[in-house]
């Protein structure tokens, strides 16, 4: 299974009957791929539960994977994808070895070049916020060989400049849905919202 989509919609903390929601309503606004994150209560139920009838070309993954064993558990659970914070090569060898894509977290360009080396489908930047795009536009000049994926402090006013700096995807939470129209479990509201960035996105298809 290929991993090449623009963003990945983060889903944390919310709870196993409003995640329904969420799914339906991004995916039908455009979202192609959703991580629910490992320290979400019940996450690994909630996998288990939607990955049999996903819409076709949509990816249900999982991340926030701090652990080998917690891979293991989302690999079982039917994770088409994993997304960790940290590099650990055992865990991108793992996801590796059972066919899994992996987005390995990294930040220092020592940790961008292992988790690449080490097998990682994609390199997530994590976390941009305190250093913004031009970091990634930095990273790229060594490194235009690794897709990299902007997470943390990505939002509606500065997503084309992350993309424009050379990311390949973007991860992004509150500033998809919405915080309050989560909140508020405002489906209609994250619709729009979740239409408002895709808008901004490039088309990996062409």
């Amino acid at each position: 299974m290929k991993l090449d989509v623009p963003v990945i919609g983060i889903v944390r903390g919310v709870d196993a009957a409003f995640f329904q929601g969420i799914m339906d309503t991004s995916f039908a606004s455009g979202l192609q791929a959703i991580e629910i994150t490992m320290n979400t209560e019940n996450a690994l139920e909630i996998v288990s539960l939607h990955r049999p009838s996903l819409p076709a070309g949509k990816l249900l993954g999982m991340g926030t994977i701090r652990t080998l064993a917690e891979a293991k558990k989302a690999v079982e659970a039917g994770a088409m994808f994993l997304v960790t914070p940290n590099t650990d090569t055992a865990v991108i060898e793992y996801a590796v070895s059972n066919s899994v894509p992996v987005i390995s977290g990294a930040l220092t360009p020592t940790e961008v070049f292992t988790a690449w080396s080490a097998g990682a489908d994609m390199v997530k930047v994590f976390p941009c916020r305190p250093f913004g795009p031009e970091y990634i536009r930095e990273l790229r000049g060594p490194y235009d060989h690794i897709p990299l994926v902007a997470v943390g402090g990505v939002d509606l006013d500065n997503i084309r400049e992350y993309f424009a700096a050379g990311a390949r995807a973007v991860g992004a939470s509150t500033s998809l849905f919405g915080r309050k129209a989560l909140r508020d479990h405002d489906l209609e509201e994250i619709a729009r919202n979740v239409g408002k960035f895709i808008a901004l996105c490039p088309d990996l298809t062409k």
